[in-house]
This record gives structure tokens, C-alpha cells and sequence, in this order.
């Protein structure tokens, strides 16, 4: 399969992810049989796992207090990675998620390659399942530090600093 390929795939779960959250919001957080979605508890990360998001022992973002139900069932893929919150993130990086999302065009011919993972920073897959965007620094002369990382199923994962540490991108706020 090509990259091309592998992108359009990885675009169609992007989509049929944000359809499932908008059937979730028009459904009004209840599940199919009725019943009002449980909103599953979060834990503070704890020990050196709570240092490579950001912050230790800082608490995990959690759905806004204002909203009645939660905007969408979400699951971080690995627990002991730390979370930010979508909105959280810098303009660019959210300019990013919209391009990944239309599916480009982006403004580097290397966005959208395999990302190996060689770091182990990120949950183990296969070869093949992730892959990188530039999220754009202003002033930098090139590509710079900052990248959002897909994963096959669509969970997103933000790095600030070259995939020294990564955070798993909470859509919910």
C-alpha cells in the first residue's frame, strides 16, 4: 500500500471518528439503549510518566464543567502518557489538525510520512501505523520542533520538541 493510500485511510478513520462524535451530540450523550453515557474517572499521572507530558502530578484535563454530557466517548491509548487538551494547543498546531483532517494539502513535502517511533515514546505498533505532520514555528527558518503524530485508528499525539515527549491530543476540550 502507498503513502497516498495510507493517507486517504487514515483520513476516512479521522472522519468516521468526528461522524461518530456528532451522532454522539445529536444522540445528547445517551447510548443507544437510552441510557446516559458514563463519563469513565481520570487519574493524575504519577511518576516519571508525569514528567515527559509536562508537568508532575498535574491533573489530566477532563470534559469542560458546562457541558451537560461528554461531547464524545475517548479513551487515551496509553494511559501513562500525559494529555492536553485540543484547545490547549498553539494556533498552528490546530491549523495542522485541519489540514490532516481535509487531507492537505500541507506545506511540507515530508508531512504525512511513517513515523518509526524509534524513541518508543509513543505506545509499540506496527511499522507503518504512525505518521507525522510539521506543525508550523514561526520564525523558524525550517522545519522546526513541533509535529503532530497520527496513529492508524486516529488518535493525534503533540510534540513540542521533537519527539523528546509526546501528549495525546483530548478532542473533548
Amino acid at each position: 500500500m502507498n503513502s497516498r493510500n495510507r493517507l486517504i485511510g487514515l483520513v476516512a478513520v479521522i472522519l468516521l471518528g468526528i461522524a461518530a462524535g456528532v451522532a454522539a451530540l445529536l444522540n445528547g450523550g445517551n447510548g443507544p439503549d437510552g441510557a446516559s453515557a458514563a463519563k469513565s474517572p481520570t487519574a493524575a499521572p504519577t511518576g516519571s510518566a508525569a514528567t515527559r507530558g509536562g508537568t508532575a502530578g498535574a491533573p489530566r484535563p477532563s470534559a469542560p464543567a458546562n457541558s451537560p454530557a461528554p461531547r464524545a466517548t475517548w479513551v487515551p491509548t496509553d494511559p501513562a502518557l500525559a494529555d492536553v487538551c485540543r484547545s490547549k494547543l498553539p494556533a498552528q498546531a490546530l491549523d495542522t489538525l485541519g489540514l490532516i483532517a481535509r487531507g492537505g494539502p500541507y506545506p511540507y513535502r515530508s508531512d504525512g510520512i511513517v513515523f518509526e517511533n524509534r524513541e518508543g515514546r509513543l505506545p509499540r505498533r506496527g511499522s507503518g501505523y504512525y505518521h507525522e505532520f510539521t506543525v508550523v514555528t514561526p520564525g523558524s527558518g525550517d522545519r522546526g520542533t513541533r509535529r503532530i503524530v497520527t496513529g492508524g485508528t486516529g488518535e493525534q499525539y503533540w510534540t513540542a520538541d521533537h519527539y523528546a515527549t509526546f501528549q495525546e491530543v483530548d478532542p473533548r476540550c
